[in-house]
């Protein structure tokens, strides 16, 4: 793992973390160079990377899934995933006696921002992502450790980094895809500007009794919204949704804390009873929720990539398609680099990579963090004035398509593997 850092750096990559951004890159990277190019991927808990994902699943935009095409991910999950074919928004209390739908989007169509046809969203399950991402790389020799990186330091043509086994790997660029609490990030002294929401993120797969046909829904109700997603079939009662609740860190363990009946009655009471009895599946499970960005997604041979460059609301569902085209933008960056024969870890390749990544990334999360703020609270004139908005956007289809084709990363400006084309 070893190597000279005399005259031309090696020609490496290492990825420090084993999650789905990280294993993309590694992924896209090696099938577009192969054998030319030395990709790793190191993280402690590789071994269980997959277990960890269960119970999750995200919703993957159109450009993530042409991106997973492309790397020949897409297929081998299909089993699990299911598209969105529809979309409906509600503003209510939750002692409202009906949820009046406000906007809703079609899933399909070229006039919606997607292909012809083709859904702008699907649900994918984690684990089976994570899995099909694994065996992909191993199979086109992506190097995979189940160890931990202790530290790095960069030296002149290349980056040394200290394994926790003892042993020191060289690298050209090393990409750290290690989570919001980054520790190469922070060793690197790269500033993180964030703060914490008051609100926690629940998570729990559902059971119920009628075919969801589908269709997604996002209640928001005064402590934050509430989403309902639709999975593949199966289950208890035949027909499956995830659920992604957002609430008051201090109303979480009076709503999620007791019992398994008297927990799947609040959810009860978000759910609704138009898919018939519901049964709790998995979870639920609670999680933090937080708004931050990195000052600068590079250091010294050094890539931030997903959650250690951002983390943003998870009220529109964007988090793992960010993720995805940091991925996608500098496995483009490096490979142009590598075919014009030039250093893929030299200051001005990753200074394009966060030039086509970072206004991206702050237009989302400021715009899920405002919607989070307009939503999530309770104030007549604020509710009046949204609900009005919400009916006029339901009303002006090209303003719907702008917010599809956002959402669904379909613009030319994308990079080309959320585009399907290859590297």
């Amino acid at each position: 793992m070893g190597g000279s850092m005399d005259g031309r750096a090696p020609r490496k990559v290492i990825v420090a973390g084993g999650g789905i951004p990280g294993l993309s890159l590694a992924l896209a990277l090696r099938q577009a160079h192969g054998e030319s190019l030395d990709v790793a991927v190191f993280d402690p808990g590789l071994d269980r990377a997959a277990l960890r994902h269960r119970g999750r699943a995200f919703a993957v935009a159109a450009g993530g899934r042409r991106m997973l095409t492309r790397l020949g991910v897409w297929d081998d999950i299909a089993h699990a995933t299911e598209p969105i074919l529809d979309m409906a928004i509600s503003d209510s209390r939750l002692t409202d006696p009906v949820r009046p739908i406000f906007l809703t989007f079609g899933g399909h169509g070229a006039d919606d921002g997607a292909e012809a046809g083709e859904p702008f969203a699907h649900m994918a399950e984690a684990e089976f992502l994570v899995e099909s991402l694994l065996s992909a790389s191993r199979a086109c020799g992506v190097v995979l450790e189940p160890v931990g990186i202790r530290h790095a330091q960069a030296r002149g043509s290349g980056i040394a980094v200290a394994l926790s086994d003892g042993r020191e790997a060289i690298a050209s660029l090393l990409v750290a895809a290690d989570g919001s609490r980054s520790r190469l990030r922070e060793a690197a002294g790269i500033g993180w500007v964030g703060r914490s929401y008051p609100q926690m993120g629940i998570v729990a797969t559902i059971g119920h009794e009628r075919p969801h046909g589908g269709r997604a829904f996002e209640h928001f109700l005064p402590s934050g919204p509430f989403a309902i997603l639709p999975l593949v079939d199966g289950g208890a009662l035949g027909h499956r949704s995830s659920i992604v609740w957002t609430e008051r860190t201090s109303d979480v363990e009076a709503l999620i804390g007791g019992s398994r009946e008297e927990t799947l009655a609040e959810i009860e009471r978000r759910f609704g009873l138009n898919l018939g009895r519901l049964v709790l599946e998995d979870g639920p499970s609670a999680h933090p929720l937080s708004l931050g960005m990195a000052r600068s997604f590079r250091g010294e041979r050094l890539a931030l990539l997903g959650d250690a460059a951002h983390v943003i609301h998870p009220i529109a569902g964007q988090g793992l398609n960010l993720g995805l085209a940091d991925a996608a933008s500098l496995a483009e960056e490096i490979t142009e680099a590598l075919r014009l024969g030039l250093d893929p870890g030299a200051k001005d390749v990753l200074q394009r990579y966060e030039r086509s990544r970072r206004f991206d990334t702050f237009a989302m999360a400021a715009a899920t963090d405002g919607l989070n703020r307009l939503f999530s609270n309770d104030v007549l004139p604020v509710r009046l004035v949204r609900d009005l908005g919400l009916g006029l956007v339901d009303r002006l289809p090209g303003l719907k398509s702008l917010f599809i084709g956002e959402a669904s990363a379909s613009r030319a400006a994308s990079p080309r593997l959320m585009r399907g084309e290859a590297l």
